[in-house]
């Protein structure tokens, strides 16, 4: 697309005083009319502080849940019966946190590793210099990772390794119990969005990401073929379409 014809993008994140995420203007109207429209629940990966940083267009959704579905938020404070339910099931599902860093730390190679962390006491992950990371390791972390209960996602210059149980399908689902939703609508590019997309009545993901990569298929997916902001747009008209349907 020619530079003259590139969408006008609207910036919703601002990290360390810098522009970090956008959306386009037409993707801005159209939250905006969901909002209004429909229960809408930002679903992330991110920790809370991380998703604080967000500015989206439209009402101030009363739900959000972040952590990977370890947080849930209600009018923006954390639910404390919800991550104690969490912590309960972590507990007896999988291995514990402690076990899963210490082999991310040990075996990473200081040549590709840029920086560490643990998010929200759940999960961990890596941030990697790209370029120099072995396809290798990752496999070989996954493989590990799968015994003890554990996913790992690779999502650009981070890994993340993120135990079974927590999932954002989980916490959806009490959403949708909590306000008697009719039908939940979910959107996803990751790995990490997989349980949520299969759990959803209707679901889309974009051109991008590893489920792109992956050919990921389930039940009421629609497989777009835009990337990158365009997905958004189409992924938002999907979501008012099927609301309006209802």
């Amino acid at each position: 697309m020619p530079d003259a014809e590139a969408p006008r993008l609207l910036c919703v994140e601002v990290y360390e005083g810098k522009p970090l995420s956008y959306v386009t203007e037409t993707a801005a109207g159209l939250l905006d009319e969901l909002g209004r429209a429909a229960v809408f629940v930002p679903t992330t990966t991110r920790t809370r502080e991380q998703y604080r940083r967000i500015r989206l267009p439209g009402p101030a959704p009363k739900f959000a849940i972040c952590a990977n579905g370890g947080q849930l938020l209600v009018d923006g404070v954390s639910d404390p019966d919800w991550r104690a339910a969490v912590g309960v099931r972590l507990a007896a599902e999988c291995a514990p946190l402690a076990e899963v860093r210490e082999r991310l730390v040990r075996t990473a190679d200081p040549a590709w590793l840029l920086k560490e962390r643990v998010a929200e006491d759940l999960f961990a992950y890596l941030v990697v210099e790209r370029a120099l990371l072995p396809d290798a390791w990752v496999k070989e972390l996954a493989a590990w990772a799968e015994g003890r209960g554990w996913t790992v996602s690779l999502q650009g210059r981070k890994i993340y390794a993120v135990p079974k149980p927590l999932t954002k399908s989980a916490a959806a689902r009490e959403v949708a119990r909590r306000v008697g939703a009719g039908q939940v609508l979910a959107a996803g590019d990751s790995l990490l969005d997989a349980d949520l997309l299969l759990a959803a009545d209707r679901s889309w993901r974009p051109g991008h990401g590893e489920l792109a990569d992956t050919a990921f298929a389930a039940p009421g997916l629609t497989a777009l073929e835009e990337r990158g902001v365009a997905a958004g747009e189409e992924i938002l008209r999907g979501f008012l379409g099927a609301a309006s349907s209802v």
